[in-house]
């Protein structure tokens, strides 16, 4: 009698069919795609530094950074210089005297400046478009009399005939104003001097007779300069009392130097700022007067930098940054949504939707440079997961997983927008974020059998 046995058999699958093996070969995808995804950000910092490269040409034409200097009065004096000369006849030696001209410089005793300045929209080059300004500038105030004995210099040794008022400043070659200045009842033309080599230009009035002109020990000044300029307008407080005060139209100052601006009267908002500051003798370490040359007061200086504060480049690098993070978790989502409901899906379907990936970095920057950052990171998104969500009807043959997969993208691409907006919590908000989708990948994966 012949017995039958039917044994029940184990099924076995291939390791290229198993679930180790489809995980290795997404993982290695997910890397291989790291290497288009770092030349999109070469292409990045490219067009990056050919923006740069353009700021530099406008500035160049336009003008550069403003720094102001003076009002300065400036009074030639007579000194003498001994030195020993000896007769080479008779052998003796005897002292004589030369007469040299050197500069005394008096910084005046108020100096008061308004300045507006307005943003200028209209340079463009190619399909960058670098935003400048025009300031005008009016300085008033007055010079006391100067004191000669503080410097040790003789009544009779001043050449009062002579004086002359001096600025320094830098963009030079910006200055769109005819440069006068009124002495009390008198007008006087500034006019170029030879540079010191140093960043500023030196002007200067023609000579005037200082005591003929002065009234009540006193002459009073009063003169405007109209810039182009760009990144920033700045000041040495030289008075014995300095006012500042700004107006512009630009709506993202930041106010820089060794001196901050008043709290009580600053006001920023989306039509422009206004600033005021007020500077003592007594608030910096130098003196009123100087013989010979005039110090470097650099350290001494403040005012406004006028900066863009959305730099579409940066933020597209930033968001490049994520691109990593984003392959990985749009492969996590399709490699558990095919464990769960055993549809197979092909590597090269995962490189489809990787490229895809890939592509929005790509829509990104060059929708950017024709509009603004967020309509570019709004439609190449859209454009992405309406792709994918559409290409994974067909791969998964039905609505749900499509519509749950376009849903955590968009999810994911409006986590990735917030944290690139944000600044002092971006690091908070994205490790909360992280720690939430480490959790939903747990609890989604939590019934996957990994043995098979």
């Amino acid at each position: 009698m012949e017995i039958s046995q039917n044994e029940p058999q184990e099924e076995r699958t291939g390791f290229f069919q198993s679930t180790t093996a489809k995980m290795l070969m997404v993982g290695f995808l997910t890397l291989v795609l790291l290497i288009p995804l770092f030349f999109v950000q070469d292409l990045i910092r490219e067009r990056s530094q050919r923006k740069t490269e353009m700021v530099d040409e406008v500035t160049n034409l336009w003008g550069k950074d403003i720094l102001f200097y003076g009002p300065i009065l400036r009074i030639p004096y007579t000194s003498y210089e001994a030195y020993n000369v000896t007769n080479p006849k008779t052998g003796v030696t005897t002292i004589e005297r030369k007469a040299v001209s050197n500069y005394a410089y008096f910084f005046p005793n108020e100096l008061k400046n308004t300045s507006n300045i307005k943003k200028n929209e209209s340079l463009k080059r190619g399909i960058f478009n670098h935003v400048v300004f025009t300031a005008d500038m009016n300085f008033k105030g007055n010079f006391t009399s100067p004191n000669f004995t503080k410097l040790g210099i003789a009544e009779e040794n001043i050449q009062w005939s002579k004086a002359s008022i001096i600025v320094k400043t830098t963009n030079l070659k910006s200055i769109k104003s005819e440069l006068k200045i009124q002495l009390n009842n008198d007008k006087f033309s500034f006019e170029p001097q030879n540079n010191d080599k140093s960043e500023y230009s030196v002007l200067a009035t023609n000579s005037f007779d200082y005591k003929a002109l002065t009234k009540n020990d006193k002459i009073n000044f009063n003169f405007g300069i109209t810039y182009n300029g760009s990144n920033s307008v700045k000041f040495i407080p030289v008075g014995k009392i300095t006012t500042v005060s700004v107006d512009s139209d630009w709506e993202s100052p930041s106010f820089e130097g060794s001196f901050a601006a008043s709290d009580t009267t600053k006001t920023i908002n989306n039509k422009g700022f206004h600033a005021d500051w007020k500077i003592l003798d007594i608030n910096r370490t130098f003196t009123q007067q100087y013989i010979n040359a005039l110090p470097d007061l650099n350290d001494y200086l403040f005012g406004v930098k006028l900066i863009q504060t959305v730099d579409e480049y940066q933020q597209n690098e930033r968001a490049s940054k994520y691109g990593f993070l984003v392959i990985g978790l749009t492969f996590l989502i399709f490699f558990l949504i095919q464990s769960v409901s055993k549809i197979n899906i092909h590597i090269f379907q995962y490189s489809m939707i990787g490229i895809a990936l890939i592509m929005f970095y790509t829509l990104l920057i060059s929708i950017t440079e024709h509009s603004t950052f967020s309509f570019a990171y709004t439609i190449a998104g859209i454009a992405v997961v309406a792709m994918i969500t559409l290409y994974s009807i067909s791969i998964l043959k039905n609505r749900k997983f499509p519509m749950f997969i376009g849903i955590s993208l968009s999810v994911l691409y409006t986590f990735i927008y917030v944290i690139i907006q944000m600044e002092d919590y971006a690091l908070l908000v994205g490790s909360i974020g992280l720690f939430l989708i480490l959790g939903a990948v747990m609890y989604f994966s939590r019934k996957i059998d990994w043995s098979k």
